[in-house]
């Protein structure tokens, strides 16, 4: 079977690649490379693996012949509160990029499609919120990603499926290291300085999943049964590792096992949301394997061994700013 990962050298797409490449699948991936090919250096020029530096906005569909399932990564992958990115861009890339994904894939025979959205839809809400919970996304990435996920939907058909998932916020360790995500920003800022700033107010809940628990579900889906999940949304995570923000602060200081304090920062953050994954576990039997303290703890040592810094490209919207006119 041969999958398109667009966005595959970045921070999910790299980790993804390489269990895909594992379970003997052939893998393209289509991406820009605005953040470089740190996270698919190991696999170029191995058998099964095909790299093709291109734009979602722009790319030649011929690539999509041959090509069986479509997994849709490519995005600016991070709110921007502050408004320090045009909206044209959040609209061109999260949007108008994945509409032109999924219609090509369709029409040059595609089977199945896969699009990662985010909980981030879910804004500011009480309650355990199911996939069928009220949207309410509170800045671009996440009004983008609604966009998409409705457009999207209409396409799947019985010879297209759609799949859309709600990721919870990633941790993790991967090549392609990310330090503007809560866990591993809060690992970084403990290794450098014994120190964990958490966000006022601190009582702000967050659903967080490991990065390659992330990949295990989009494989799931990949395999499933295509009536399991054609035309269906999924919450990725689960449900016992729905934090409070200074809740998880706590836990991931805890795992290092070193002194540390927490020093609070930043205006009221306006997003909570408490996030119901019991769907795909009863539907597809996906259950996660990793935990916050696993992810602060690779971090750590990652960062203790020089094999992850935190270089620019780290944080996604202070390096979309200096490549945006790229």
């Amino acid at each position: 079977m041969r999958i398109l990962v667009t966005g595959g050298a970045g921070y999910i797409g790299c980790v993804l690649t390489g269990e895909l490449l594992k379970k003997g699948y052939d893998v393209v991936c289509l991406d820009r490379l605005f953040f470089g090919d740190n996270g698919v250096k190991p696999y170029i020029g191995m058998g099964g693996f095909k790299l093709i530096v291109e734009d979602t906005r722009t790319f030649n569909p011929e690539i999509l012949k041959s090509v069986d399932v479509v997994v849709d990564l490519a995005a600016i992958s991070q709110p921007d509160p502050l408004r320090q990115l045009e909206s044209r861009l959040y609209r061109e890339i999260n949007y108008e990029g994945p509409i032109r994904v999924a219609s090509l894939s369709r029409d040059h025979g595609v089977k199945r499609y896969i699009f990662t959205s985010t909980c981030s839809v879910y804004g500011f809400q009480d309650g355990l919120l199911s996939e069928e919970a009220q949207l309410k996304p509170l800045e671009e990435y996440a009004r983008t990603k609604v966009m998409a996920e409705k457009e999207l939907k209409k396409l799947s058909s019985r010879e297209f499926s759609v799949t859309i998932l709600r990721l919870a916020t990633v941790y993790g360790l991967s090549r392609k290291m990310r330090f503007d995500l809560v866990v591993n920003g809060m690992t970084l800022s403990l290794y450098k300085t014994g120190v964990i700033r958490v966000m006022r107010p601190g009582t702000q809940v967050r659903p967080v999943v490991h990065v390659m628990d992330v990949a295990k579900a989009i494989i799931t889906v990949m395999e499933a049964d295509a009536e399991e999940v054609n035309g269906e949304i999924f919450n990725v995570g689960s449900n016992d590792q729905n934090y409070q923000i200074h809740s998880l602060a706590k836990l991931v200081g805890d795992s290092i096992g070193k002194p540390y304090r927490l020093e609070w920062y930043g205006e009221p953050d306006t997003r909570s949301y408490t996030v119901d994954f019991t769907k795909i576990k009863n539907r597809l039997r996906y259950t996660t394997s990793h935990t916050p303290a696993d992810g602060a703890r690779e971090i750590y040592k990652a960062l203790e061994n020089g094999e992850i810094s935190d270089t620019p490209e780290t944080n996604v919207i202070q390096w979309w700013r200096r490549i945006k006119d790229r």
